[in-house]
């Protein structure tokens, strides 16, 4: 029987992990966080049919998910930064509506973490490197005797310096993440605005944005085309938050009053910064046997196609149903590489569709009523491939 390592408790590494436990396949996840609990609360992600809805399906999970999912999180408004509405989609409670419910990424943690085998997640076990012996080097400690170890350990895959020396590149944008906690009673005109769905402004280079979350958030988020060391010089750890707030607020000053609020109102703890890196469209390696990489590990992309957590779930169902069908390690060698292959095609569109709406929103003058018409109809495009219902789309555009 294969001995898997996975490397990263993410969506990608516990979906993984459940649906090879399905099968009686044993594998051991290797996670650097301390517990199931040091993670922030994230914001949510929307699964599609094809991909993340596809897997929680495999993973024996649909019914769970649906506990726990919101229908309610659809209503979207893509605008500029006076408020001017270019789409404006309308929220519903139907489960079979534009068919992208929406998850928060600590519910489908806490769902992904609960189906797993007690003992199979090894927390507090931060990878530093892995050897061509395929040796785990971890800060507490080396493993090894695995047939396959898999990097689903996110954008500074320490798996993936194994198999190509690629570093992710900076996309050109940077930006800032606030939080609005208990938004319906302490700010109800911009929780009507959100309307439990999302808003997505943009103008002169910069977006400011707002997703409804489930408990009761609203997660504000503002990008900008910056040099790539914005993030580290803004940080809450070289300024106050207010004092970023106040650069924020001179940095905003012509968009629209409500725009502007959503930032001027926002709690001051936690403020974060980030900047946004990818790896190259269409990015491959040469198979080495015995070691892989899935998810961000694999094609990190900007969060402007909604695709990143969607396509690292795909991969791990797909993988899974490659090992599998691996009676023998040099069928398991085989099979990864066939499975890498077809990797490679699936995730170049969702990379090019991320990197082309990256260019439209930040990088083209008139953003975002010259682009609005060409990001619809490469939705469209995309939505009818993997089967979803689109014509929501064009009702929603407003002329």
């Amino acid at each position: 029987m294969h001995r898997i390592a996975i490397i990263g408790a993410g969506p990608a590494g516990c979906t993984l992990g459940r649906i090879l436990g399905l099968s009686n396949i044993q594998f051991t996840i290797f996670e650097s966080e301390a517990s199931p609990t040091a993670r922030g609360p994230g914001g949510t992600l929307d699964l599609h049919t094809q991909t993340g809805l596809a897997a929680v399906k495999a993973a024996g999970l649909h019914e769970e998910f649906l506990e726990r999912a919101r229908f309610d999180g659809e209503a979207l408004i893509i605008a500029d930064k006076n408020m001017k509405r270019y789409l404006d989609i309308g929220g519903t409670t139907s489960r079979s509506s534009g068919g992208r419910p929406e998850i928060h990424r600590r519910e489908l943690r806490t769902m992904l973490l609960g189906s797993l085998p007690e003992g199979v997640v090894q927390w507090g076990r931060h990878l530093v490197s892995v050897s061509e012996d395929l040796t785990l080097h971890f800060n507490n400690g080396d493993e090894s005797g695995f047939d396959l170890i898999i990097g689903a350990d996110g954008a500074w895959s320490k798996t993936r310096a194994l198999i190509s020396d690629q570093l992710p590149i900076y996309t050109g944008i940077s930006g800032s993440e606030l939080t609005i906690r208990d938004a319906a009673s302490r700010y109800p005109d911009l929780d009507a605005l959100v309307n439990k769905g999302s808003i997505f402004s943009f103008g002169d280079g910069h977006a400011i944005n707002a997703q409804y979350i489930g408990d009761g958030r609203i997660k504000v988020t503002e990008y900008g085309s910056r040099e790539g060391k914005w993030a580290t010089k803004n940080s809450s750890i070289a300024l106050y938050p207010e004092t970023l707030k106040t650069l924020l607020a001179k940095e905003y000053a012509g968009w629209a009053p409500e725009l502007q609020k959503l930032i001027s109102v926002a709690d001051e703890e936690p403020v974060l910064t980030r900047a946004l890196f990818m790896l190259p469209v269409g990015f491959k390696w040469e198979n080495k046997p015995g070691v892989t990489v899935i998810g961000d590990a694999a094609h990190l992309m900007s969060p402007f196609a909604g695709e990143g957590a969607n396509l690292a779930m795909a991969d791990a169902m797909n993988l899974a149903e490659y090992i599998k069908r691996s009676a023998s390690k040099d069928a398991l060698y085989e099979n990864v590489a066939a499975f890498e292959a077809d990797m490679f095609d699936r995730a170049k569109p969702s990379q090019a569709l991320s990197d082309q709406n990256l260019k439209d929103w930040f990088f083209t003058p008139g953003a975002p009523g010259t682009v609005i018409e060409r990001f619809l109809v490469r939705e469209v495009l995309v939505d009818e491939a993997v089967g979803v219902r689109c014509d929501y789309l064009a009702a929603a555009l407003v002329c």
